[in-house]
């Protein structure tokens, strides 16, 4: 007996090291993320973008959408990002064998025609059965193709996509118009910028029309709100954090901008990839730094891309799990990142980091709660270690929390009613007690999943973003 309680206080200390170790962590990205923000802030804020993108010798974009069973929004969405403002640019939506109407609402909408559009490039997809060109818009490119998932349309829209710069968004997120100048702007005042991620923000409860924003608000589900939250912590101070030790493992799926010829040359994303965003990120720093260890890849911390949020616990945990199976298979498909000093700062710190905190974290944390529980049921905790443990474990994600709506608040101010912040400066205290929980619940069900083969990721049924929602 006395063995087992030397080995449940061993562990309670260990994973009090954890949670203090990422509190450390946390705010030292706070710190650097809250200078870097103004700091772009300042330089974006006068600067006139569309003027200077006609100036200067801006890079042409082509915009590739992934599609599959989007009909219910594809015509108005395929009219919302054609209205984007950049000098040159081409839309090249990519029909993944969808089995609703989304190819036909295509057709009659837009006047499409098929004509013959040889491959520009031979990155592996599923068969193109043909591609459609636009009668009236002279930059609206319709790929339709056999279904291979999300990385095989993409490779598919890359074959034909003629422009230097390639985007990937999703067909259902909500562009801010000005989005393209923004994250086109990296590729034209470095070279060496091989790809850019975007921020991303909940739209649920916003005001959406015809494809546009027109009210920023928040949703009436707690669930959605929480993540609302999150999401202004993995943005405004993860990735930026990150970014200024040229450490961006990941950049999102549902808007993101590369050199084309970069992602060419190492042969696409990989079809079959649980996390296909985070792999080709990986991929990209692999293969290009150990050419040029000043290859850089970036994050822009304005907020460009609107999506909706699951709002059910079904569809979340689905969506969560399979976040994990993507984090784990990435990291063991690019073990060789870890602590390797040809890769500088993002292999001593960002990669270990993801390895320690969100591959091992949930296994962590967990098994935290359980022995913490166990041990105060035993009467072995000292009063002191129970404060501390608590303290480590709530109150560092309240804090956190706190701080990121804060950030938000002072940096880019999407949202603009008292009440807005009021909402979520609660939330960022409610989700500590039970929703954080559950989500680690979810992550380590990810885990254990992973290892027992089982890395499917099932259905992610989506509402609709609308002003029903609010």
């Amino acid at each position: 007996m006395s063995e087992f309680i030397k080995i449940l206080m061993i562990f309670n200390y260990i994973v009090l090291f954890y949670f203090l170790s990422l509190i450390t962590i946390y705010i030292l990205l706070n710190l650097i993320s809250f200078f870097r923000i103004l700091r772009y802030k300042n330089k974006i804020e006068f600067a006139d973008l569309e003027r200077i993108f006609k100036l200067k010798n801006y890079k042409a974009i082509s915009v590739i959408v992934p599609a599959y069973n989007e009909g219910n929004n594809i015509v108005e969405n395929v009219k919302s990002l054609l209205q984007l403002i950049y000098p040159q640019f081409q839309l090249v939506v990519v029909n993944d064998g969808s089995k609703d109407d989304t190819l036909q609402k295509l057709i009659e909408n837009y006047s499409l025609k098929k004509i013959v559009y040889p491959d520009l490039y031979k990155i592996k997809s599923e068969h193109i059965n043909a591609v459609y060109k636009s009668k009236e818009i002279s930059n609206l490119i319709v790929v339709d193709k056999v279904n291979g998932g999300k990385a095989d349309a993409i490779n598919a829209g890359i074959n034909v996509a003629k422009y230097p710069l390639i985007t990937v968004i999703d067909a259902d997120s909500i562009l801010e118009r000005d989005c393209l100048l923004k994250i086109a702007q990296p590729f034209i005042e470095n070279d060496n910028v091989i790809a850019v991620g975007g921020t991303i923000r909940i739209a649920n409860g916003c005001d959406v029309k015809k494809g546009h924003l027109i009210n920023v608000g928040l949703s009436k589900s707690w669930l959605a709100r929480f993540q609302v939250v999150e999401y202004l912590r993995a943005f405004l101070f993860g990735r930026t954090g990150f970014d200024a030790i040229n450490g961006i493992l990941i950049i999102s799926g549902a808007f993101s901008c590369f050199k084309r010829d970069a992602v060419v040359e190492i042969g696409g994303y990989r079809s079959g990839s649980i996390g296909e965003d985070m792999e080709i990120v990986m991929r990209l720093h692999k293969h290009f730094r150990l050419k040029n260890p000043d290859t850089k890849i970036t994050f822009i911390p304005d907020p460009i891309c609107w999506t909706e949020a699951p709002e059910s616990f079904k569809v979340l945990m689905r969506q969560r799990t399979r976040w994990q199976k993507g984090t784990i298979e990435c990291l063991l498909l690019h073990k060789e990142l870890i602590f390797n000093h040809n890769y500088g700062l993002m292999g001593f710190i960002a990669v270990p980091y993801y390895l320690i905190y969100e591959f091992l974290g949930p296994v962590i944390e967990l098994s935290g709660y359980i022995f913490f529980l166990v041990s105060l049921f035993l009467g072995i905790l000292s009063l002191e270690f129970t404060i501390a443990f608590l303290a480590a474990a709530i109150l560092y994600g309240i804090l956190l929390s706190v701080l990121s709506v804060i950030l938000e608040e002072l940096s880019f101010r999407k949202y603009p009613e008292i009440k807005h912040l009021l909402i979520l400066f609660l939330t960022a205290i409610v989700e500590n007690f039970g929703y954080r929980q559950l989500t680690t619940w979810w992550r380590f069900k990810g885990t254990v999943e992973f290892f027992l083969g089982k890395r499917s990721w099932g259905s992610m049924e989506k509402k609709g973003i609308s002003k029903q929602n609010k």
